[in-house]
């Protein structure tokens, strides 16, 4: 009787990771194109992307480098910038991919001291990211950043439901 339930115990444990949710990046029209200077990839997956934003100077920001803080969400592959994510599960098998991508980025790009250090970082900034598409699959979100002194204040807002059709270009 034991054994007729372990394989539903393991099946359990493959649904919570069916329950993760990350987002990926989405164009409902062409202005990405137009008004980011490497807008991302449709359908890549997403992050939050402050981290690109730490180390530099808003003032040495060009305009499109100005709306890219303040409205978009980063992709990943593309390391581009997106106006809109919408939700959607992410299996372990693409979690790994992308963890070894952001590692890889925050490695070469940011010259993270180490490995380890680098992946740290990018499970926190994917893991973060989860947190923020805690929402039904097919949510659109859209992203706002501003400087209250030092600090940067980020925030998310929904713009449609996962349960209103959305038509994204793809």
């Amino acid at each position: 009787m034991f054994f007729t339930f372990l394989p539903l115990l393991s099946l359990d444990v493959n649904v919570l990771w069916y329950l993760m949710k990350l987002a990926k990046t989405v164009q409902l029209d062409i202005s990405d194109t137009k008004i980011f200077e490497t807008p991302a990839n449709v359908g890549e997956w997403a992050l939050a992307g402050t981290f690109t934003f730490v180390d530099s100077n808003p003032n040495d920001w060009s305009n499109k480098q100005k709306l890219c803080f303040e409205t978009a969400w980063l992709g990943v592959g593309s390391f581009g910038y997106s106006t809109f994510v919408q939700t959607t599960n992410i299996y372990p098998s693409e979690y790994e991919q992308l963890l070894d991508t952001v590692t890889r980025h925050l490695t070469q790009k940011y010259g993270a001291p180490n490995q380890n250090e680098a992946k740290k970082a990018a499970k926190l900034e994917i893991d973060d990211m989860t947190t923020l598409c805690e929402h039904p699959p097919g949510t659109l979100l859209a992203i706002e950043r501003t400087f209250n002194g030092d600090n940067i204040v980020e925030r998310t807002r929904i713009v449609s439901r996962g349960t209103e059709l959305l038509k994204p270009i793809i």
